[in-house]
């Protein structure tokens, strides 16, 4: 008996949805950063329709806020931060990309990416490399504090006979 092939009955709102990167960061002082791309990608054997929502959508400009992903392919979204103001710092806004077959309205999948606007990429840097300096040297003064070496010679005179 021969046995059709039926593709499995894709539950709303399970799909897995791939969007790299899964945060965006803009700095105030650094224009470059105004404008990002968020890159969707279709690993499904099936075409993929999307569409981006944002919680503050007159903040952004999203070029293509809906459109298809072909089978096995990606899509890149552009995304202008439209409103880089003093008093937007440190506030988490989100996208989401809500994903559906081609053919059908049900969503199948959502994935909710934050956009942040920091002051500075000056400022951002200095911080990180703060708190590497002082990661390295509290590893530092644990390695020197364990070495073998500083056993020897704390208890030097217990070990003679």
């Amino acid at each position: 008996m021969h046995q059709q092939k039926r593709q499995p009955e894709l539950v709303e709102g399970n799909l897995p949805v791939f969007v790299f990167p899964t945060e965006l960061i803009f700095y105030a002082d650094d224009q470059s950063t105004h404008k990002q791309v968020l890159t969707l990608y279709n690993p499904y054997e099936f075409a993929l329709k999307f569409k981006v929502l944002c919680t503050t959508p007159n903040k952004y400009v999203v070029a293509d806020s809906a459109g298809a992903v072909k089978p096995q392919c990606c899509v890149d979204i552009v995304i202008r931060h439209r409103d880089v103001q003093s008093c937007h710092y440190g506030v988490k806004d989100k996208f989401r990309l809500q994903v559906s077959e081609q053919s059908q309205r049900k969503a199948l999948g959502r994935k909710e990416v934050v956009a942040i606007l920091l002051p500075s990429a000056k400022e951002q840097k200095e911080e990180e490399e703060k708190r590497i300096k002082e990661h390295l040297t509290e590893s530092l003064f644990f390695e020197q504090s364990f070495q073998p070496g500083s056993f020897g010679v704390a208890f030097k005179g217990h070990w003679r006979s």
